[in-house]
């Protein structure tokens, strides 16, 4: 498993030509000056080096300055990269809660989970921010606490008996780049967010149910749809995932605890470094013989390799995030279809808008720091659809009761084993249930027979 986040370019040996060309321009990308995707040159580096010595001052001596990731430096960035936005009018706030009402009773139809009630509130971008911004904190501490004690450990005995003395300055600068990454992805996720959730991951507060309109105006005006029909669409999206977080109460801590599981497990290599920098032979002296090295240098990739030894925690919150959106897909288009013609393309809108960002797996792989490959969500939507007609929506909905139930990732690939699991189980439900009847009629006949006596 290889991760990329917070520009410190982990990843594999065979990059495609794209990330070598952009190693090649900034030689520094390993120790974490680059663009917010990886890229960019000396002017992008020494631009994100400007931002971070100006917060040094103000950033490192706060609370939130501390720890693995200085997020007052990152709250600060984000909100840069936001920029000026106008305030949620009285209006946007009243459209949005007509959708959503409008969705939940369409919703009520197609699913046995209630609604999660709490509140439904307009936001824009910067209270998407302000709003998601401790759950990112939850999603994020672990990986970077861990990435830190892994590199420390990566080190040799006497180089870290040689850091020693600068291990409180070097944390506070592991810190603050990890700031200044994070910042930079949570102001680019603000302003394509649609929802408190839409990423599939449960960072908005608890019982809240948001919309950010200005930004579904924004997503909508290529979409050949009528505003009114794609806020509802959209609402039904929210509130059927606010059902699942509301109602599977461990839901949310199995998504969380799978990022802190990976986390606990990150080892760093180096090996491949060590290796390629003993060939160089730069103790030779020569200095035509170290002018050559350093041009080969350039060309090479010097990425530190991350791996978990709890890789299969990745795997788990994929399959996770799959069956919750598949879910709330095929929920949603069947409470719409009928209602709204446009639900199909606005269903296929979204596919491709999950294909190509604002995915789960991009923002993971941005924010994180975990790169999850897409999650098989067509594959699950067709399992539920299967599961819904093999079973119906009772025991459909039923599967959620505990996490032992759901279908395992094999079971995206290959829907009929988990179905006829769940048809074994009614017909020893169904058996069940005539035994426990005949011992009730047993029970009333020996009743009636010692009355009688």
């Amino acid at each position: 498993m290889n991760t990329g986040g917070f520009g410190f370019n982990f990843g594999p040996g065979d990059d495609d030509d794209d990330d070598k060309s952009r190693r090649e321009q900034n030689p520094f990308g390993p120790f974490g000056f680059g663009g917010a995707d990886g890229s960019g040159g000396l002017g992008d580096m020494l631009n994100q080096f400007g931002q971070m010595l100006s917060g040094m001052g103000s950033s490192m001596n706060t609370p939130e300055g501390q720890g693995p990731v200085n997020y007052a430096l990152a709250e600060r960035i984000a909100g840069q990269q936001i920029g000026q936005v106008s305030p949620v009018s009285a209006q946007e706030t009243s459209a949005v809660q007509e959708a959503v009402r409008l969705a939940e009773l369409w919703l009520d139809e197609s699913t046995e989970l209630p609604t999660a009630g709490g509140r439904v509130v307009a936001w824009n971008p910067e209270d998407w921010l302000a709003q998601t911004l401790p759950m990112w904190k939850r999603l994020v501490t672990p990986v970077a606490e861990h990435m830190n004690e892994a590199q420390l450990a990566s080190l040799p005995e006497e180089a870290r008996e040689m850091v020693g003395p600068m291990l409180q300055m070097m944390n506070q600068m592991s810190g603050m780049n990890f700031g200044m990454q994070l910042g930079n992805a949570l102001g680019d996720l603000a302003k394509q967010a649609l929802t408190g959730s839409d990423f599939g991951l449960p960072v908005a507060p608890t019982d809240i149910t948001a919309l950010l309109p200005s930004n579904i105006t924004a997503a909508g005006g290529e979409l050949e749809v009528p505003a009114q029909e794609l806020m509802v669409y959209i609402a039904a999206r929210e509130s059927a995932r606010q059902r699942l977080y509301h109602h599977v109460p461990w839901l949310v801590e199995r998504l969380v605890s799978s990022v802190e599981e990976y986390a606990a497990g990150l080892v760093i290599d180096t090996s491949h470094i060590e290796e390629a920098t003993r060939e160089l032979n730069l103790e030779s002296g020569d200095p035509a013989a170290i002018q050559d090295a350093m041009q080969r240098l350039q060309g090479m990739d010097l990425s530190p390799r991350i791996s978990s030894r709890n890789a299969q925690a990745v795997a788990r919150l994929e399959t996770l995030l799959a069956l919750v959106e598949g879910w709330v897909e095929y929920v949603v288009t069947t409470s719409m279809s009928e209602r709204i013609p446009s639900t199909g393309a606005m269903t296929e809108a979204w596919r491709r808008r999950r294909a190509t960002g604002g995915s789960a797996e991009q923002a993971f792989a941005k924010i994180v720091g975990i790169e999850l490959a897409a999650p098989k969500v067509t594959e699950a939507v067709e399992l539920w659809r299967r599961v819904d007609v093999a079973v119906g929506q009772k025991r459909r909905d039923g599967v959620w009761e505990h996490p032992d139930l759901l279908p395992s990732a094999e079971h995206l690939d290959n829907s009929a084993d988990f179905i006829d699991g769940l048809l074994d189980d009614g017909e020893s439900d169904e058996f069940d249930r005539e035994f426990a009847k005949l011992e009730e009629m047993l029970r009333e006949q020996d009743d009636e027979k010692d009355t009688g006596n």
